[in-house]
Formats: structure tokens, sequence, C-alpha cells
């Protein structure tokens, strides 16, 4: 059993097949499907499900706590199931491909307290930009290197 649905189990969320199936499709390390990717793949696996369901799935997963809802520079929200595990996204500035990384070290030593204007601060949200492998070497095509 995935480790998705062995917290959603042990929380007693109740899996019915539209729901277990939207968290199959979440479970793994570098996921961070849209919820239209999410239809989709379930869709596949039981072809009934509706949109409205896996949107409805999707909103109770995050409420939960179990997924993380990511929004990246306007485009479509992203869902990452690694809610348990620390860590910042590496995102694509040009195909918007989401990566889960783990830096060493922690970003909240790195904010010194004269910068902190006396909030407690509780979390610590970091997104690293670039160019995939894929778009940097179309960039790179493209500009005739």
């Amino acid at each position: 059993m995935s480790d998705l649905l062995e917290r959603l189990r042990e929380r007693g969320w109740r899996l019915t097949s539209q729901r277990r199936v939207v968290a199959e499709v979440l479970d793994g390390d570098h996921v961070h499907l849209t919820a239209d990717e999410v239809h989709a793949r379930a869709a596949q696996r039981l072809p009934e499900i509706s949109r409205a369901t896996v949107y409805n799935a999707l909103g109770e997963l995050v409420s939960l706590g179990e997924v993380i809802e990511v929004s990246t520079d306007g485009r479509a929200k992203r869902y990452d199931p690694n809610a348990h595990h620390p860590h910042q996204h590496l995102v694509c500035s040009s195909c918007g491909t989401v990566r889960d990384v783990h830096p060493t070290g922690s970003p909240l030593a790195d904010l010194p307290a004269d910068q902190r204007f006396g909030f407690t601060v509780s979390q610590v949200e970091v997104t690293y930009r670039g160019l995939c492998p894929s778009c940097a070497g179309k960039a790179g095509e493209d500009s005739g290197a």
C-alpha cells in the first residue's frame, strides 16, 4: 500500500473507489499534477470518475494536510503528496515542471533576526526557478548555440 493511502487509512478517511484512485494517482516522490492531470489519470483507471469528484477529493486532501497545493506564477495549481516531509520546490520557468528538492541547512536560519520584524515565523516556503534540462536544451537550440 502507498504511503498516502496508508496515512489516509490511519486517519479514518473513507476510501471510496473514487477517493482511492485519486490517492493512487497522486502517490509518488515527485508527483506535482494539476487537477486535470489527476482526473485524466484517474479516468484511465476508473472511467466513470467525474471531474467534480476529483476536485472534491483534492480539496479534502488539502484540508486534511495530506496534500499540498502548489501555485506557481499564475499557472494551474499542482498537488504535492509529499506533505509530511519538509522540502522546497524547483520550478521550470518555461514548462512549469515542479520537482521536490531537499537542500541542506535551514532556510529559517538564513533569515537574520533583525529581518524578522518581530514575526514569529512558523513556516518557510522557498521556490527555486530556472529551466529544466529539456527547456534549457530547446533554448540553446533556438539561440543557435
